[in-house]
């Protein structure tokens, strides 16, 4: 599973490059696994999606209505913020587009277990992220260091 995380209200530049994400993941018969609301999570669920991919959202409420219209697969936690840590440790691989706190937070623990982290304009100069400029690099990068390799 390669994570996608990031920015609740990206930019429409940002938005794109999250269904670009997507779409890439898919066509390499991975699976997604983000927080499943919108933002950049709609933005990469959708382009798996519409790739034929298969999502996981993580999700931090308590129905899985709430879920994107993209997501496969909704898991509820009912834990608020603490559910990025179960995303964290789920993914093989995160990649980060544009973001806040939240962002930041799964950026920590990824990297505090040892994950790969990839960064698409996500928090620059955090030391162990690999920052890149396109999404077939970051989905690239994502695989060569999961278990996809």
């Amino acid at each position: 599973m390669i994570g996608v995380i990031g920015a609740s209200h990206p930019s429409p530049a940002g938005y794109r490059l999250a269904v670009e994400v997507g779409r890439l993941i898919a066509s390499h018969g991975a699976v997604l696994v983000c927080g499943g609301l919108g933002g950049v999570m709609e933005g990469a669920c959708r382009g798996c999606r519409e790739a034929g991919g298969e999502t996981v959202g993580i999700l931090p409420g308590d129905d899985a209505r709430h879920a994107n219209a993209y997501v496969s697969l909704a898991i509820v936690t009912n834990m608020g913020h603490a559910r990025n840590v179960i995303l964290a440790h789920t993914a093989a691989a995160l990649i980060a587009v544009e973001g806040e706190y939240g962002t930041l937070s799964e950026m920590a623990v990824a990297l505090k277990l040892g994950r790969t982290v990839i960064s698409l304009g996500a928090w620059p100069g955090l030391p162990g992220v690999i920052y890149v400029e396109d999404a077939a690099t970051a989905v690239r990068k994502a695989l060569e260091f999961s278990e996809f390799n």
